[in-house]
């Protein structure tokens, strides 16, 4: 087999033992949450008698062992079970939030990753110099800054004081792409605010190390300019360590949006797992806690194979 394919195949079955423990680990860590599911759902007025009757229509009387079983076996066939709140299938719920929070990160990846990585060039073009100085200084406060309260200084001043957009970002079908991207246009800049500094970082970082290298010093002596070596030759050799980045980043644009989700009242999948959070409802923080950790594995696996795919030696083995 070619080293690159093994090397594949391995990344493959790596992310699918991590997903599996991670599908451990969520069920276990709900297992263990205090309080009783049966009493959360009919109350303190319920009867032993309806009580023991719930807890054996859910199952939970069965072993934790053979409800996991039966739990995971469900989700890799699509089905993630029924809330207990509602009585509804949670597949179909989900759907609807997975596709706004992929709407809401996607807009976000579209600015940041572009604007990170010409930023990041631009402070190598002008290191030391005023604007690297103001670059780094503008993203490393907007990456110590908690999103929640980005949020709300941008919701006040943009939303309120200027009235240039909405301060609750509601979006539904019926609306235009228009209006759709006015109304995520402030949790948009606060998750371009959040991720920029790390990739932007990254950039300038991978780029500098190249820089070293004795073709950019030849490429400097044929008399380029400083902005073609780095954007022409350094960009292109130090792409596998911002790629890495760049998929991290788009993870948690995914995966880390709960917070941004719940400030803007936004329709995804955070603000739907915070909402069955306070209501105890365990099959939706289940299923929620494994969609999460799929879209983070997978995305690190992606950025592990095109590493893989970006490194010449294994592109060309001898």
């Amino acid at each position: 087999m070619h080293p690159i394919l093994k090397i594949i195949a391995q990344r493959l079955a790596l992310s699918t033992l991590l997903l599996l423990a991670a599908s451990a680990l969520i069920f276990a860590g709900t297992e263990i949450l205090p309080g009783d599911v049966a009493q959360s759902i009919l109350g303190q007025s319920a009867t032993e008698q309806s009580l023991a009757n719930l807890r054996e229509e859910l199952g939970l009387n069965e072993p934790a062992i053979s409800r996991y079983f039966s739990w995971l076996g469900n989700a890799l066939q699509g089905d993630l079970g029924i809330a207990l709140t509602n009585g509804q299938q949670i597949s179909e719920s989900v759907g609807s939030r997975l596709k706004n929070t992929l709407f809401l990160a996607g807009w976000a990846a579209i600015i940041s990753v572009p604007l990170a990585i010409f930023l990041g060039l631009l402070a190598v073009r002008y290191r030391d110099r005023w604007p690297d100085k103001l670059i780094s200084a503008v993203t490393l406060t907007s990456i110590s800054i908690p999103e929640f309260l980005i949020g709300y200084l941008l919701m006040y001043f943009i939303a309120v004081k200027l009235g240039w957009f909405s301060s609750v970002a509601l979006i539904n079908d019926n609306m235009s792409l228009l209006e759709k991207l006015n109304a995520i246009a402030l949790p948009v800049m606060v998750l371009v605010l959040v991720v920029l500094a790390h990739m932007m970082r990254m950039t300038r970082a991978a780029i500098l190390n190249v820089m070293q290298s004795a073709y950019i010093e030849t490429a400097e002596l044929k008399g380029l300019s400083g902005f073609n070596v780095i954007a022409k030759h350094a960009f292109p050799n130090a792409v596998a360590p911002i790629v890495n980045v760049v998929m991290l980043n788009l993870a948690y644009l995914v995966v880390g949006v709960v917070v941004v989700e719940v400030v803007f009242v936004y329709p995804g999948m955070g603000q739907y797992l915070v909402d069955h959070v306070s209501k105890r409802d365990v099959p939706v923080v289940q299923a929620c806690g494994l969609i999460f950790a799929a879209v983070y594995i997978g995305l690190n696996m992606i950025a592990d194979i095109v590493s893989i795919l970006a490194n010449p030696r294994l592109r060309h083995p001898k």
